[in-house]
């Protein structure tokens, strides 16, 4: 009799599927309905595709059985208050920027943007191959999240000013929007940094609450309607290389769903991830010419500028860094960052330096 044989038909094999069967996890049965609020105001151009498209995604790969119901800012609980909302288990998912929670812990900068951090590619290579999904996850445990990569803006510009910014003086006193650590770095360097909701934006810059902001980029700023109050444009900042936006789940809720629906959600974060990064930037260049032609005059921030920003970005990062959590973090990502940059340079820089300049 061979061993399969002998355990289904012997009592200690019975026993063992027995204990099996009552010691598998208990998932609920049945269609399920999962309510999922943002950061984003319904239509934020890119921002809440990114969102839907999860959603979405999520309800076809299901078939149904697991059906997503997207709330936008304001209409179940506003846009900062999402991360409560899903660790309260008022709402089940929550789809937003995670450097909004900083306040929360300081680490989950670092699954958006950081200033002088990962681009995009960078931060997937760090995702998930060098350790971040995971610590992703700790930190998620702390709070009853579970937590995917769910989008990309690439690389946001340095934003909208009323004024042409010639050295680090200017930021003294200005109220500009920026959230995350890179407005705290900012902060450092005198500027008055406000936190907003991407819906709010255009009416504090045209009102004249705020004198600047960054928002993402020239295809979502072009549709937030912010070359409507100034023309002023620079193309290049320091804060958001490549900002990821995440899919919490409340950790309960992710536990009790079956493992075929844990999976859907994480593969469908991931297939956003890398469709909303397409989508910006397959619109960014278009976007660009449009705002050009309409009269938007295109800047870079002098030396000067960046190297107070960097001093400041590094000094936000020293204060956090008691904190092991946030260290580990840190580390894992420069790491990873280092190493992957270390390539990318000598292969595709190298290789878009001289495409540029043989092809013109």
């Amino acid at each position: 009799m061979d061993r399969r044989s002998f355990l289904k038909n012997s009592t200690i094999g019975a026993g063992a599927a027995g204990a099996a069967a009552l010691a598998a996890p208990a998932y609920a049965q049945g269609n399920r309905t999962l309510t999922l609020v943002t950061t984003w105001g319904r239509g934020l151009a890119g921002v809440h595709d990114s969102a839907q498209r999860a959603a979405d995604t999520i309800t076809a790969m299901s078939d149904g059985s697991l059906t997503i119901d997207l709330k936008a800012a304001g209409e179940l609980v506003g846009a900062f208050e999402v991360f409560d909302a899903v660790t309260s288990g008022q709402a089940d998912m929550y789809h937003g920027a995670d450097y909004y929670f900083v306040g929360q812990h300081p680490g989950y900068a670092y699954f958006t943007a950081v200033p002088f951090g990962m681009t995009a590619q960078e931060l997937v290579n760090w995702y998930y191959h060098a350790g971040g999904m995971e610590l992703h996850d700790e930190l998620g445990q702390i709070f009853g999240l579970k937590s995917f990569l769910a989008g990309n803006t690439g690389a946001q510009a340095g934003g909208w000013f009323r004024n042409a910014v010639n050295g680090p003086e200017d930021f003294q006193g200005l109220k500009f929007r920026m959230p995350g650590l890179g407005g705290q770095a900012l902060g450092k360097m005198g500027a008055s940094v406000q936190n907003l909701p991407g819906a709010e934006v255009y009416q504090a810059l045209a009102s004249g609450a705020i004198d600047g902001t960054e928002w993402i980029g020239p295809w979502a700023d072009e549709k937030a309607g912010f070359q409507e109050i100034t023309k002023t444009y620079y193309t290049a900042g320091f804060h958001e290389p490549g900002a990821g936006l995440s899919l919490a789940t409340n950790r309960d809720v992710f536990d009790s769903l079956s493992p075929a629906h844990q999976k859907i959600i994480e593969i469908a974060a991931g297939e956003c991830h890398q469709w909303n990064l397409a989508q910006f930037l397959a619109n960014n260049g278009t976007a660009l010419q449009r705002l050009q032609s309409g009269g938007v005059q295109l800047a870079e921030f002098p030396d000067s500028v960046w190297d107070a920003m960097g001093t400041a970005a590094m000094a936000v990062t020293e204060e956090n860094m008691g904190d092991e959590l946030f260290a580990k973090i840190h580390n894992s990502a420069m790491e990873s960052m280092r190493a992957s940059s270390n390539w990318i340079t000598r292969s595709e820089g190298a290789y878009r330096a001289q495409r540029d300049r043989v092809m013109g």
